[in-house]
């Protein structure tokens, strides 16, 4: 079957713990601990349309309590991407609105494999480079997007790169021993 693909061009915003801001394009945190649209030893990066999507996404545990968060900015020029809030792309993969909401962690918790991370393993085995999706924060509204990305890099075709024309990132963790 061949995937309804979409390109993207243009900015992406991820908000994330301070302590990881000198490598804000590093999949591994997702890759240790799993995430919604990917199995655990799965790198993917998880990114959002809008800032206050990514704002609403690192705050989730602690909805009455803001922490501080880094929040960057990437340019993005990413093709392979698969858009999971396009109807007729959940239609022709078969995939339903719910099993994009699952509860994954009580799932994966309860040793059971999420329908996300099956979808995950398909698309990855299929070419996808990542996955337009809703975003299930606390909060969210219809225009509140994510971008998953499974495979990304510094050029295109799949161009992920962090905004840091003024080098204000940190470049080690040494700020953090």
């Amino acid at each position: 079957m061949t995937l309804p693909r979409s390109k993207l061009v243009g900015a992406v915003y991820r908000a994330h713990h301070p302590r990881w801001a000198f490598d804000p394009v590093s999949g591994e945190g997702a890759a240790r601990h799993g995430g919604r649209f990917n199995p655990l030893g799965t790198p993917a990066l998880y990114t959002a349309l809008r800032p206050e999507t990514a704002w609403l996404e690192a705050q989730q545990g602690f909805a009455f309590k803001a922490q501080p968060l880094t929040l960057c900015s990437y340019d993005v020029d990413c093709a392979d991407l698969l858009d999971l809030t396009d109807p007729a792309t959940l239609s022709a993969l078969a995939v339903a609105p719910a099993d994009l909401a699952c509860a994954w962690e009580d799932l994966a918790d309860r040793g059971q494999v999420p329908p996300t991370w099956t979808l995950a393993r398909r698309l990855i085995a299929q070419g996808a480079a990542g996955v337009i999706v809703p975003s299930f924060a606390h909060r969210a509204q219809s225009e509140d997007r994510n971008v998953v990305f499974w495979r990304w890099g510094a050029a295109p075709p799949h161009q992920v790169r962090v905004v840091d024309d003024f080098q204000r990132l940190p470049r080690d963790d040494s700020s953090w021993r």
